[in-house]
């Protein structure tokens, strides 16, 4: 990856571990502020609703958010509510993904899923409510002059609706038990995965009044590494056990899912993760540099095991 990488090199003073340390419990502090205390009526809906939003995970995209805002010139802290929505939204879609009718699992981030320990109906309503609530938290984000809160709303709606993450899950719901082309498996993961990093990282941009090319670099930086990061889970998916991702390993496989190995085989899939990855670099070059964290979340996201 070396040769794909931006010319800029990092800064030594650079601690991606110290980074990723600070940011996820900004997130999580952020998370706890906004989300309904537990013991607040009606007390199953906000516990089930907290439940999934802390048991684990990675807090990539509203990490994304915050770097992205910073790589603009901004404050991170001013993108954390932005980081929150998206989280928000993330969080719904893993809840109703797990659910029966979905994609009918028991495990995640290494604990049982929301509908196993609270029932599939108040879980259908934390997802509704978790997606709800993210519209609240875009419609408080302080405005700049190029951006007001109406266009953090339409952001967030656009992403998470039936053209984008919904489309993409009808798609993958469809394809189960059938064959999948290469490009109607990029169209799934486009709208899947690829979508809402996207919107993270434009919506931090826009925390940080970024201009239109900047905005532009930052979508398709996320559009790059958005595809790349479900290849690489894809990957993952067949070469990890359920104990290494904190989710059932092989599932993908047992209900017959379009993946890139299953289209393309493994050593394919792991060349078309390397070139989206590097695509993702090259589009951070109007940064000039001043990207570095989006740099070492990308090389993190090509490196990662679980």
């Amino acid at each position: 990856m070396s040769g794909s990488r931006n010319k800029q090199a990092k800064p030594k003073s650079f601690s991606f571990k110290r980074y990723i340390d600070r940011s996820v419990k900004q997130v999580n502090a952020a998370l706890n502020r906004h989300l309904p205390k537990a013991a607040a009526k009606p007390k199953t809906l906000h516990e089930s609703m907290r439940y999934s939003m802390f048991a684990g995970g990675k807090r990539l995209r509203p990490i994304l958010c915050m770097a992205a805002a910073e790589a603009c010139g901004g404050r991170p802290s001013d993108s954390l509510i932005l980081g929150s929505a998206v989280e928000c939204i993330h969080t719904y879609s893993l809840i109703h993904d797990d659910l029966p009718g979905m994609d009918d699992d028991d495990l995640r981030r290494g604990m049982p899923t929301n509908h196993v320990v609270y029932g599939e109906g108040i879980a259908v309503l934390a997802g509704d409510a978790l997606l709800t609530l993210a519209f609240e938290l875009a419609n408080q984000a302080k405005p700049t002059r190029r951006y007001k809160q109406n266009d953090f709303v339409a952001e967030l709606a656009k992403t998470a609706g039936h053209a984008q993450l919904i489309a993409g899950q009808i798609a993958d719901l469809e394809g189960e038990g059938k064959p999948v082309s290469r490009a109607q498996l990029r169209y799934i993961h486009e709208r899947k995965t690829s979508a809402l990093l996207t919107c993270s990282v434009r919506l931090g941009g826009m925390s940080a009044n970024a201009t239109p090319r900047q905005l532009q670099a930052l979508t398709d930086f996320g559009y790059h590494v958005g595809l790349a990061f479900q290849v690489i889970d894809d990957i993952l998916d067949v070469t990890q056990s359920s104990e290494q991702l904190g989710k059932t390993a092989g599932k993908d496989v047992a209900m017959q899912k379009a993946t890139y190995p299953s289209v393309v085989g493994l050593a394919k899939s792991q060349k078309i993760a390397a070139e989206l990855t590097a695509k993702a670099f090259a589009a951070l070059k109007p940064f000039m540099g001043q990207a570095v964290a989006l740099e070492a979340l990308a090389d993190y996201l090509l490196k990662r095991d679980h």
